[in-house]
């Protein structure tokens, strides 16, 4: 009888398991949720000026919330497709400005697969 119930045990949780599949399997961040992180940085964005101090916390919270591979790629996706209502020399400053560093440029040539 122990060893009917280990199996059983050992057959749920291998059936659970493969169910849940892998963790990276969908982005959790979409484009609305990655502009509402980085509004307050797009008038410099787009044309420099008065560099907000409400940037760089959206920038540090968009950084924590892309956790896996997939939502950083995601994240890219988005800028690219804003990039190019932005300034690339810019952009490409909120970052330093808010000492993030990442793989790529924001520019509409992006490589999101990085």
């Amino acid at each position: 009888m122990a060893s009917t119930t280990t199996t059983l045990a050992a057959i749920v949780i291998v059936a659970c398991l493969l169910a849940s599949g892998p963790q990276e399997a969908n982005a959790t961040i979409r484009c609305g949720q990655v502009l509402g992180y980085i509004s307050s940085c797009l008038p410099y964005a787009r044309s420099g000026g008065t560099f907000s101090p409400k940037c760089c916390p959206g920038v540090y919270a968009l950084n924590e919330a892309a956790k896996t591979t997939l939502d950083c790629q995601q994240v890219c996706m988005c800028l690219k497709s804003l990039a190019g209502s932005m300034s690339v020399p810019y952009a490409s400053s909120v970052l330093s400005k808010c000492g993030i560093s990442i793989s790529y440029t924001i520019s509409p040539k992006a490589d999101c697969t990085k």
